[in-house]
């Protein structure tokens, strides 16, 4: 398939200017993809253009000025009006000033957030020449001082002043990455966030579902810090609004792994680390080990014909196992399945799949136009939000059998979702056949738990009715690589849409009354379970309150 090459881009004006193919394209996209570089270092590291190449289309293409940098070309005065964290971060160097207009020097005349930065800090308006990298970095250091004077620009009361130091002399953020995956398995933190924020990098950490501060970090080189971050987890692809990946460290010789949440933010990448212990969906039910009247349920939504069943839980991955769960089980044979979306559908039997788009509306569209292809069944990965779900719904109306995911976490959430739906008639709750939701908890690691007293903040988050006569935590032995746990399982929750549920669901308000009735029938659901676990020891109070209670 050709390479589509956007107007105005950095292969666009190549191209425009001959100097690349769509074949060159080709090869530096797939060498992007494998390590993370921009466009133009891959091209360079191919050989398949110089950087002189790339500043002289860049300035022919877009009419701007071409120079090559001498020290008696730059004002004082003009230095002295765009921090050097902004320069170095950039690769820019100011020029002159003349009245309101500051004349600058860049590397990439495309990154509209250098010029941004600069137009910020001097107050200026700005114009721009090219020049070479290698000049601009030469001038930087001749006009700013040797990069050895630059600090990462990490504070943090919990590292000592030897640890500050190493951190801030690596401008990269290798270290500072390395000493806050040590500092959450020392503290047995339940999760550790950069929340990008101005001039400012907040780190904070999380245990037993209170946040503390952990320190702050400048924001002139966190761009680099998540660059690294993102490379390390094998997520390369930048702009997107959200992904996820794994990172491991040796921590006491032994493997650690963490699992990297990243969400797009105005000021930068809101980041997320969190330990992360493995717990594959197995590939038959009857290795899921659900009590006997939640399999016989699943196995009750298997056999429907028609209508929708919804999959919730906020990990994608895992809701397309627990779907491809349910697929063994239905007898396709002579049916039509087709799978909207990349995850599902890939145990046993294959069928075929489309691409669903991320944006509401078009995902919407996706699933009404695959209803032109006669589907028996139609798996939706992702049907969360009100035009994709109404979509949903609607193929389930007209008599297809339709499971569809959710990005909501917990069954009552989803019971809470669906009443609101209801009320603004997205769709009609007797099509529903049913709801199969899930939560990952971490087990403790029986070698290296002790019993300790939660603080009080930890009890009212769990507002327990009976407390257990211990509670445990654990520190991490050698059993556990040092984790503190030994497993991480699912609690599931699998609910059919009843006659006697759906009655009580269409004239109910709140999720609190269909909660009522589903106790009074003898519901026991994946809080109960989780529950069990506390009071036996098999999870601490902390992973209680975030896999269970939040």
């Amino acid at each position: 398939m050709p390479v589509q090459i956007k107007k105005g881009s950095l292969g666009g004006i190549l191209s425009a200017c001959n100097i690349i193919t769509e074949g060159d394209i080709t090869a530096a996209l797939e060498l992007q993809g494998r390590t993370g570089v921009r466009l133009g270092e891959a091209l360079i590291t191919l050989g398949i253009v110089t950087q002189e190449d790339i500043d002289w289309a860049l300035s022919n293409q877009l009419d701007l000025p071409y120079i090559r940098l001498k020290a008696d070309m730059i004002d004082p005065e003009a230095v002295r009006l765009v921090p050097v964290g902004i320069a170095r971060k950039f690769n820019l160097i100011p020029l002159i000033k003349a009245g309101g207009e500051l004349n600058i020097a860049v590397s990439d005349p495309l990154n509209s957030a250098a010029i941004t930065a600069v137009e910020q800090a001097s107050g200026c308006q700005v114009n721009i020449s090219v020049a070479l990298i290698r000049e601009i970095r030469e001038m930087i250091e001749v006009c700013y001082g040797s990069s050895e004077q630059e600090r990462l620009g990490f504070d943090s009361s919990a590292f000592s002043e030897t640890v500050r130091e190493a951190i801030n002399s690596d401008l990269s953020g290798g270290k500072l990455l390395g000493y806050l995956l040590v500092f959450i398995l020392q503290n047995r933190l339940s999760s550790l966030s950069l929340q990008p924020g101005g001039e400012t990098v907040a780190v904070s950490g999380r245990r037993g579902g209170i946040s503390r501060p952990v320190g702050s970090l400048a924001i002139t080189y966190y761009p680099d810090l998540t660059r690294k971050i993102r490379k390390n987890v094998g997520s390369t692809v930048h702009g997107e609004p959200s992904s996820s990946g794994l990172l491991t460290l040796s921590y006491r010789s032994h493997p650690v792994t963490f699992q990297v949440d990243a969400m797009a933010g105005y000021g930068g990448e809101y980041i997320t680390i969190r330990p992360h212990l493995s717990a594959s969906v197995p590939e038959r039910l009857a290795d899921l080990n659900l009590p006997a009247g939640q399999e016989g349920d699943f196995i009750r939504l298997s056999r429907r014909q028609q209508g929708i069943t919804f999959f919730a839980s906020r990990n994608c991955r895992e809701r397309d196992h627990f779907i491809d769960l349910m697929l063994e089980e239905i007898d396709t044979t002579g049916k039509n399945v087709i799978i909207l979306g990349e995850g599902a559908g890939k145990m046993t039997t294959r069928f075929p799949r489309v691409v669903l788009p991320r944006d509401e509306s078009e995902r919407a569209s996706t699933i009404m136009s695959a209803l032109d292809h006669a589907p028996d069944i139609l798996v939706i990965e992702d049907a969360t939000g009100g035009m994709p779900f109404t979509a949903a719904c609607r193929a389930a109306m007209r008599g297809k059998l339709v499971l569809a995911g959710l990005e909501i976490r917990g069954t009552f959430n989803v019971l809470r979702q669906l009443l609101l739906y209801q009320q603004q008639h997205y769709f009609l709750p007797f099509f529903v056949n049913g709801l199969v939701a899930f939560k990952g908890i971490q087990l403790l690691c029986p070698e290296c738990r002790t019993g300790h007293i939660p603080p009080p903040e930890e009890l009212t988050a769990m507002n327990l009715a009976e407390q257990p006569t211990t509670f445990f935590r654990s520190s991490g032995c050698h059993s556990c690589h040092h984790s503190g746990f030994r497993s991480r399982k699912f609690l599931t929750d699998v609910l059919v849409f009843d006659d006697e549920l759906l009655q009580v669901f269409e004239q109910s308000s709140d999720a609190a009354a269909v909660g009522d009735h589903l106790r009074t029938a003898g519901y026991h659901g994946l809080e109960e379970e989780g529950l069990r676990l506390l009071m036996a020891g098999e999870v601490s109070p902390e992973e209680y309150i975030a896999s269970v209670v939040l």
